[in-house]
């Protein structure tokens, strides 16, 4: 079966272009030597089978693990094989690079669409992976959320984890997001990317890399980042890097996380943004109240109506939203309100200073306080207007939110308990795989009426049960699993708003007005 295998691969790459005809028995060859084989013999037409990747793969990695050449059959092992297999089939990455530079010199999305479908054919996202991810719409009071039960990454075997604890520790790459993994081969603690390939771009003057992610949350869901690394940090500059690569790939929106913990993403330890080719329910979001910024009274700015705390900015020149974003920043950092327990800075202790007593402190006192405001910044083109919108942030937490005040909450930890960062801030949901059979067993209980309390891996849902069940007169076979994803979409609509600095009542919108009038007042001068 070997040889069919082999026969089959060689026939996909042909087909998908990712080799020609004359590298054909190159191609064999770099494969007999991968399987330890001495001689191939061409399966006859009659017996070459019709297979998917997925099936081509998992037959290859079958019989790797019978020969001993992988020494676990598991998903970790597993996956580092068959991510060599698959980078026999392609291209090296000035070859990639060239094509996409040719496609770009036409149309900049000619470009992004070729890569995006090179990026699957070689199975650097695994489409048959991304399938299985359980996907859904909620409407809200703030348009459509998308809400997603994460299934496509794999989560790491008891071995593996255990193999991975006795390695010596590599410091190459430094993470996943450095160039460095191109081609790299990988081990039980860092994957293999050998069928990755990587754009060099141009941010800002400085060498940065665009890559789509391999689990896809979104349409061509991209990755840029910087060429070195370097820590994450929101300033007037990423404002300015943010733009150019707008200006790069008008089709695309592109945002950063924010650069502090519990607010920010999983990788702060190196500067990069997202984007890509798709349109959030954020961004569809109206402005439900403009106000006028002194010295910019030709840029559009109001707050847009979506259950965290947003500024958006429109103007014609990106120029103007890099100074404007900038002194918005500057301003929101140093920003404290205690009425709306918002606190800019705590001390060494923890202690949180007041607006008086932060303002005593010198400028390299400050570089020592523990800072607490920051943002999410999201960049995109819309029509002839280039648009900013700014997502206020905080940190801060207490002893009855110890993961954040602007953080879910822990009646809400039953469906999320993450850091809320750009893609979910933007209103894309990324939910835990363990809801997938939480839900399962969830559904079998309440059409049978028996306790949830009884079985503790759902007993954590019975408060929200019990508070939306007297919504639906009728629940059936039929129609609870619509029933079942729109509360937790709701629910997710209230993890934002936990998120949100100012809270969506009147109060909470008063104080963010107080803050809009503190930029006129006091610091847009």
């Amino acid at each position: 079966m070997i040889n069919q295998y082999i026969t089959a691969l060689v026939s996909y790459g042909l087909k998908k272009g990712l080799i020609e005809e004359q590298d054909k028995i190159y191609t064999i060859n770099r494969f007999l030597e991968l399987f330890g084989l001495e001689e191939f013999k061409e399966p006859a037409a009659s017996e070459e089978l019709t297979m998917s990747l997925e099936q081509i793969l998992n037959g290859m990695l079958d019989y790797a693990y019978e020969q001993g050449i992988i020494k676990e059959n598991s998903i970790v092992y597993r996956d580092l094989f068959d991510t060599k297999i698959m980078g026999v089939l392609v291209p090296k990455p000035s070859e990639v690079i060239k094509k996409f530079q040719s496609y770009y010199k036409d149309n900049p999305k000619k470009a992004t669409d070729f890569y995006y479908q090179f990026s699957q054919d070689t199975d650097y996202i695994r489409r048959y992976r991304i399938t299985k991810d359980i996907k859904w719409v909620t409407k809200t009071e703030y348009g459509d959320i998308d809400i997603t039960i994460n299934l496509s990454k794999p989560e790491k075997d008891p071995k593996a984890i255990a193999a991975a604890k006795l390695m010596k520790q590599s410091g190459y790459p430094k993470c996943l997001l450095c160039k460095e993994n191109e081609g790299y081969s990988g081990r039980v603690n860092h994957p293999a990317r050998q069928n990755h390939r990587i754009i060099p771009v141009q941010i800002f003057n400085q060498k940065w890399g665009f890559q789509y992610s391999p689990y896809v949350y979104y349409n061509e869901h991209c990755i840029v980042f910087n060429g070195e690394h370097t820590p994450m940090k929101i300033d007037r500059a990423a404002f300015g890097k943010l733009f150019d690569f707008v200006k790069q790939f008008p089709h695309y929106f592109v945002g950063s996380n924010a650069d502090l913990p519990i607010v920010g993403g999983s990788i702060l330890t190196h500067d990069h943004f997202q984007g890509g080719n798709y349109e959030f329910a954020m961004a569809k979001a109206p402005i439900e109240k403009y106000f006028t910024m002194k010295g910019y009274e030709k840029v559009r700015a109001g707050i847009v109506k979506w259950p965290m705390s947003v500024i958006r900015l429109q103007a014609e020149k990106a120029e103007t939203l890099i100074e404007l974003g900038d002194s918005i920043l500057g301003c929101w950092r140093n920003y404290t309100d205690e009425a709306s327990f918002i606190y800019a800075y705590s001390d060494s202790d923890g202690t949180l200073l007041t607006a008086e007593k932060a303002a005593e402190r010198t400028i390299s006192d400050k570089l020592k306080l523990e800072p607490h405001n920051t943002i999410t910044p999201i960049a995109r083109k819309v029509g002839n207007f280039f648009e900013l919108d700014l997502v206020l942030r905080n940190n801060v937490t207490t002893n009855e939110h110890p993961f954040g005040v602007y953080h879910p909450h822990d009646e809400l930890h039953h469906i999320k308990k993450e850091n809320i960062g750009l893609i979910e801030v933007m209103g894309l949901a990324v939910l835990p795989s363990r809801l997938k059979e939480e839900m399962e067993i969830l559904k079998s209980y309440i059409l049978s009426g028996k306790d949830i309390n009884s079985n503790k891996m759902i007993s954590k849902h019975k408060n929200w049960v019990d508070e939306f069940l007297p919504k639906y007169q009728n629940i059936s076979e039929n129609n609870i699993d619509h029933i079942i994803q729109d509360e937790i979409g709701l629910v997710f609509s209230k993890v934002l708003e936990h998120a949100g600095v100012y809270k969506r009542n009147g109060e909470g919108q008063e104080a963010f007005l107080r803050f809009i009038n503190y930029l006129n007042e006091s610091y847009m001068k």
